[in-house]
């Protein structure tokens, strides 16, 4: 059975696991670290929970049909849906494929015009058990494939345009299976390498810095601290600057492996961390190698292998 002592033992030495791991850089970059939930939004933009796109406010347009569905493959985001004028399909991560469900009403879906059922037919060579619907909330029936349902982008002006994605972290273009669109590495001998969860590359302006699987470069924020780790960047900020979702250390590559935890965050998100510095990547990032979020505010830059702010003015 156990006792007050017992457990009062148990619980120290917990927290000193994670002082041994996180103790070493105390306090912040800046003198008022704030915790999550009680953290001033910072300077430098978050954006919307939707992208902004213009005409915002005004009723939703009327959904239209997709008709032929097709392919065509991006060098930035590999294979990509488009409908059969050839605009880009998009998901969204707040909606669900299991059960089918779409959550972008209102303001949203004149941002992201709903992408109706109505004659709607799969790519050539694509599976077209793929293909579904889901009835929204106002009765109508809207395209999905592998379950997600689909939009377009409001800002799409022409066939072959994808600025939709990466937008508020939460909306990507669409692969023929539904998942989110993404460009297949090649080892060189004709097989798909799966990328390392955090590794590294070389930019040639700031030198060594992460990068996530997916290429997308990897920020530290200057008002979080590491002991105690805490993130100033919540609430609609975590629209522009999405965290770094937990990863394995073995699924690294050149990353420090000192401090690197989990943050358990106060709103329920877990966090990756460097030295125990949260990470996050930038909405504005479009495609591998682009730096948009480095300074932004004075307050993000990219991060080095040991967890170092990268680039920012002495």
């Amino acid at each position: 059975m156990k006792t007050w002592r017992s457990a009062s033992i148990a619980a120290a030495a917990a927290l000193l696991a994670l002082t041994t791991a996180c103790g070493q850089e105390k306090g912040s970059d800046e003198p008022n670290g704030q915790n999550v939930g009680n953290a001033a939004p910072a300077e430098g933009g978050y954006g919307d929970g939707y992208g902004g796109a213009e005409g915002a406010g005004a009723d939703a347009a009327e959904a239209e049909p997709a008709g032929q569905l097709a392919v065509w493959e991006s060098k930035e985001l590999g294979k990509v849906v488009t409908d059969s004028a050839g605009f880009t399909l998009y998901r969204f991560d707040k909606d669900t494929a299991k059960p089918p469900k779409a959550t972008c009403e209102d303001d949203c879906a004149t941002a992201w015009p709903v992408v109706a059922a109505d004659d709607a037919k799969a790519a050539p060579g694509v599976d077209e058990a793929l293909i579904g619907s889901v009835k929204r909330s106002d009765g109508t029936e809207q395209l999905t494939i592998a379950g997600w349902p689909m939009y377009r982008y409001a800002q799409d002006k022409k066939p072959g345009d994808a600025k939709g994605q990466g937008v508020g972290g939460t909306w990507f273009a669409s692969a023929p299976d539904g998942k989110k669109a993404a460009p297949a590495a090649d080892t060189g001998g004709g097989e798909q390498a799966d990328p390392a969860g955090l590794t590294t590359r070389d930019d040639p302006k700031l030198g060594e810095i992460v990068v996530d699987k997916n290429g997308m470069t990897v920020y530290r924020f200057k008002k979080d601290s590491a002991w105690p780790m805490k993130s100033a960047c919540t609430g609609n900020c975590l629209e522009n600057w999405p965290v770094v979702e937990p990863v394995d250390k073995n699924d690294t590559k050149g990353i420090l492996k000192k401090g690197f935890v989990t943050f358990n965050r106060p709103d329920g998100l877990k966090q990756q961390t460097i030295d125990c510095w949260p990470l996050y990547t930038y909405a504005g990032d479009k495609a591998p190698g682009d730096t948009n979020g480095q300074g932004v505010g004075g307050t993000w830059y990219a991060v080095s292998p040991e967890g170092k702010i990268v680039g920012a003015p002495k």
